[in-house]
């Protein structure tokens, strides 16, 4: 089941004099598909919006739209090209390239620029390899409160260990930009569930203090969880409640498969 919206953004960059037409397949609670949101916002683009129900069966029409059947994916049409674009990272990325801005500089731009694409990418990777893998490792495979401590720690380490130096220049976005950058673009969503997840119940709340001691991580992260772009789709009350349920639900449902060796 799906629902169709246009949203018309008022963001930071002027867009391109080619204007497309663009049609985004999401979910605002995927924090994956808020990557291409946080892009749009940015870049200005307006965009018709529909509207993925994750919880159910994908309906034959999606799946001829991404045969993987999960979102995001963008359908981008300017006169010229009329492309379906799928997964995230891929939809921001062409975004940032097709419609030049503060996001990302072009590669021939300089050799300065094509390093600062470098470093993005660098840390970009650092994070979903080093860093990520541990917060979802703390939310879906600690089965008590004292394995959950533990992965939250785990997570703060990895931050100061990995993240943190990459972040020495931040003013306040990565590489000593003003403004939001491709690195913002890819992770900021995930970044503002680690601290509005915090409640103990979806992920530990000793996890933030430490996150906060750290000087350049903390700076940033503030700064990324409070730009608009990055908040104009998020809906705290509403995430939290979601995801507390899914949890229960995924516990009554391991519940019963651990009771049923015994029956």
């Amino acid at each position: 089941m799906a629902t169709t919206a246009t949203t018309t953004l008022a963001g930071a960059a002027t867009p391109t004099p080619a204007i497309p037409k663009l049609t985004l397949y999401t979910n605002h609670g995927c924090p994956w598909a808020h990557r291409v949101h946080i892009a749009l916002r940015e870049l200005g683009l307006s965009y018709d919006e529909v509207i993925i129900d994750l919880d159910r069966p994908r309906e034959e029409w999606f799946y001829k739209i991404n045969p993987r059947g999960i979102v995001p994916a963008m359908r981008y049409s300017n006169g010229q090209i009329d492309e379906v674009i799928t997964e995230s990272a891929i939809i921001a990325q062409f975004l940032a390239d097709a419609h030049p801005s503060h996001l990302v500089p072009a590669s021939n731009d300089s050799p300065a620029a094509a390093l600062f694409r470098v470093r993005i990418n660098f840390f970009v990777d650092t994070y979903f390899t080093r860093v990520n893998p541990l917060m979802w490792a703390c939310i879906l495979g600690a089965p008590d409160k004292q394995k959950r401590e533990e992965k939250a720690a785990d997570f703060a380490k990895a931050v100061e260990k990995d993240i943190e130096p990459l972040l020495s220049d931040a003013a306040p976005y990565f590489g000593g930009s003003e403004k939001l950058t491709l690195a913002e673009v890819q992770i900021a969503s995930f970044i503002l569930r680690v601290f509005d997840f915090a409640d103990d119940i979806i992920f530990p709340k000793s996890v933030v203090e430490p996150l906060r001691q750290l000087p350049n991580f903390s700076k940033w992260a503030a700064a990324c969880t409070s730009h608009e772009s990055v908040l104009y789709i998020w809906d705290k009350e509403v995430r939290v409640q979601r995801v507390r349920d899914r949890l229960e639900m995924a516990k009554k449902i391991a519940g019963k498969k651990y009771a049923g060796q015994y029956e």
